[in-house]
C-alpha cells in the first residue's frame, strides 16, 4: 500500500552548534492512507517534534516529509491545512474567543480571501461540537474553560477542519475517563466512516493498544521499533523503551492488548 504521509531521514535539533545533540535523528516512517498510528516513547524522545515536522510547523534540518509523494515544503500553508489538522498538547487563545468561534477557526482553510463563514460552515462546526460534547459550551469564552474542556474544543476545531489526516499530541491527557472514551469513540468513527488517517502521540499505552493498528517506538530521537500492535507492543520492547518491566496480555472483554507496569528496572 502506498504511503499517504511519509517521513524520510528526518533530523532536527532546537540547539545549534557542533556539540548540540539532535532531538530527532534519521527518522523514517511510512503511514498508509486510513491508518491509525501511535507514537510512543518517554519524555524527550521526540514525539511532539516529529508531529510538528510532519505537519509542516517545523522545517527539518535534514530529510523530508511527503504528502501523497509531494514534499510538503512545496505546499502553501492553506493547502497543507486542508489536508492535515493538528491537535496540540496545549492551546492558548490570544483573544477571548467563544467556543463556537474557536471551532469555526477550523473552517478557515476552506474559505477564500476575506470570505466569512456561511451557514454550512457553522453547521459543520456545531456537528463537531456535538461529537466532542462541547455543544453546551458554545457561548462560553474559551479562556474560562477547564483544561479538559479546552482540549475537547481544540479537537472539535480539528474535526471541523475536515482534513483527511489528523495529528494528535497527547489528546486525552487532560480528560476524565468518560471523555477519554468519548474522544476515542469519535476518533474511531472518523477513521471507520471518513477514512481519516490518524497519528496519535501518547503516553497511555492502553489507549494506543485500543485505538491504534500500528505503533512507532521512539527513544533518544531514533526509531526503536515500528510495526503492528501485536508485534511491537511487547514486554521486551517496553523494557527497552522505558526501562520498566510490564505485563502485556490480550484482554478478552476489552478486545485488545492491555499493559500493566510492574516495576522499574534497577
Amino acid at each position: 500500500m502506498s504511503a499517504l504521509l511519509e517521513a524520510r531521514g528526518l533530523s532536527f535539533g532546537y540547539a545549534r552548534g557542533a556539540s548540540a545533540r539532535p532531538v530527532l535523528e534519521d527518522v523514517s516512517l511510512s503511514i498508509p492512507r486510513g491508518a491509525v498510528l501511535g507514537l510512543l516513547g518517554p519524555n524527550g524522545s521526540g514525539k511532539s517534534t516529529l508531529l510538528r515536522l510532519m505537519s509542516g510547523v517545523l522545517p527539518p534540518q535534514s530529510g523530508s516529509v511527503l504528502l501523497d509523494g509531494t514534499p510538503i515544503a512545496r505546499l502553501t500553508r492553506r493547502a497543507l491545512a486542508r489536508r492535515i489538522a493538528v491537535v496540540p498538547q496545549e492551546t492558548r487563545a490570544t483573544f477571548d474567543f467563544t467556543v463556537l468561534e474557536m471551532v469555526l477557526m477550523g473552517r478557515y482553510p476552506h474559505l477564500g480571501t476575506l470570505e466569512l463563514e456561511g451557514a454550512a460552515d457553522v453547521e459543520i462546526a456545531r456537528a463537531a461540537m456535538r461529537d466532542t460534547g462541547t455543544d453546551t459550551l458554545s457561548d462560553r469564552p474559551f479562556g474560562t474553560l477547564s483544561g479538559g474542556e479546552k482540549q475537547r474544543v481544540v479537537i472539535a476545531a480539528a474535526l471541523a477542519q475536515a482534513s483527511d489526516i489528523l495529528l494528535l499530541d497527547e489528546p486525552t491527557t487532560a480528560l476524565d475517563l468518560r471523555f477519554q472514551f468519548e474522544v476515542m469513540a469519535v476518533l474511531k468513527r472518523l477513521n471507520a466512516e471518513r477514512g481519516t488517517t490518524l497519528v496519535v502521540s501518547t503516553h497511555d499505552l492502553n489507549l494506543a493498544a485500543s485505538l491504534c493498528e500500528q505503533v512507532v517506538l521512539l527513544k533518544g530521537g531514533r526509531v526503536l521499533a515500528h510495526g503492528s500492535i501485536a508485534d511491537t507492543l511487547t514486554a521486551d520492547n517496553l523494557r527497552a523503551l522505558y526501562d520498566v518491566d510490564a505485563d502485556v496480555q490480550f484482554h478478552e472483554r476489552a478486545g485488545h492488548l492491555t499493559v500493566v507496569p510492574l516495576a522499574r528496572r534497577a
